[in-house]
């Protein structure tokens, strides 16, 4: 192969990389999963603990940081019986964490 097929297989390759997803055409146990996922980096954000990425500051707001948590664990609930021995726990760490640290941020709100 010549470098100019090389460098054109890589660029073929890089455009698959920015294709569109039709989200709906994903089952819905990987979905609720994305989710999960998307909910759980919320409630970080919201606890303020992490930097919301829109404005790069920390935002507190528990109301919302609550209603993340809650979904989470209502999913988790969903899609626990299709999760893997070695998902399972992972998951439910997850929701651990995330509950121990609200209660530490709500204690911790004047």
């Amino acid at each position: 192969m010549t470098s100019e097929t090389n460098r054109e297989e890589h660029e073929h390759e890089h455009d698959h990389e920015h294709e569109a997803v039709d989200i709906a055409s994903i089952d819905i146990y990987p979905l609720l999963g994305i989710f999960t996922n998307i909910l759980s980096e919320q409630a970080w954000q919201f606890m303020g603990l992490r930097v919301r990425p829109a404005t790069q500051k920390i935002e507190k707001d528990m109301d919302r940081a609550k209603i993340a948590i809650d979904c989470v664990a209502f999913m988790i609930d969903k899609i626990e019986p299709q999760l893997t021995d070695a998902e399972k726990p992972k998951m439910r760490g997850l929701l651990t964490d995330l509950q121990i640290n609200f209660i530490r941020q709500q204690s911790s709100t004047p």
